[in-house]
């Protein structure tokens, strides 16, 4: 295991390099996104360094609603779409706030509808180093969790329920199962409209009020693959890096 950003290491050295734990990046996204464009001229970047520039910020699923891909509704903060403005058009009595660049809940916040002005303040913390998106809080992660549908060489694994975590919480997880082959369509669609090529992908689901699936995220940078949950995806995983 190597620091990505540990400025010694010979890249050239390594006949891959495979992203897996570096979950420091979206403390520093510039000189992380700029590791990836170097490195890759240097190793093959496991997944792809198109993949994992694509994958950095989360306004990817807006091009994936684009495609037809139900998701958690999203908005990008600007200067013509404030939050007052945002939670008041779309009715939202409960919101998140979070960074487009995040990973382990950083700087992710949920407030209700009359706490705007202290969400505010929370946007502009956020807003000194970089974009800020908003979401409905989808109620059900609370009595339900997100599903997490893990991908390994294009075949579903396995899956696990997580329990919602925000700003300096603890991860709390299920064990791994078989979701059943409604999740399955779905995360396939999702994958296929990202039309990224990739090794490990995990498309992380869950239920609108309405009851209807949506895509809360598809990670395919850094994730975790709960492969301790599930030998056999550890055992594929190894197989298939070999192959590559």
């Amino acid at each position: 295991m190597v620091p990505w950003d540990d400025e010694s290491v010979d890249w050239s050295q390594f006949g891959a390099a495979v992203l897996r734990s570096c979950w420091n990046y979206y403390e520093y996204p510039e000189p992380f996104r700029n590791w990836i464009l170097e490195t890759s001229t240097k190793t093959k970047l496991l997944n792809s360094a198109e993949t994992l520039l694509w994958n950095l910020e989360k306004t990817y699923l807006l091009e994936l609603a684009n495609k037809g891909i139900a998701i958690v509704p999203t908005r990008i903060l600007d200067g013509a779409s404030t939050l007052e403005r945002i939670v008041s058009q779309e009715g939202w009595q409960k919101f998140v706030v979070k960074p487009v660049i995040s990973a382990a809940s950083f700087q992710t916040q949920h407030f209700t509808a009359d706490q705007v002005e202290l969400a505010n303040s929370f946007v502009a913390k956020i807003m000194e180093t970089r974009e800020v998106m908003v979401q409905p809080f989808i109620s059900s992660v609370t009595n339900g969790g997100e599903v997490s549908l893990v991908h390994i060489a294009g075949e579903l694994t396995h899956a696990i329920v997580k329990q919602p975590r925000f700003d300096g919480g603890e991860e709390d997880v299920s064990s791994a199962f078989q979701p059943d082959a409604g999740l399955a369509k779905i995360a396939a669609q999702v994958l296929a409209a990202a039309d990224q090529p990739w090794i490990y992908a995990r498309v992380d689901l869950m239920r609108g009020d309405d009851g209807e699936w949506l895509l809360s995220e598809l990670e395919m940078l850094e994730p975790s693959l709960f492969l301790s949950l599930h030998p056999p995806a550890l055992e594929k995983f190894a197989s298939a890096l070999a192959s590559c």
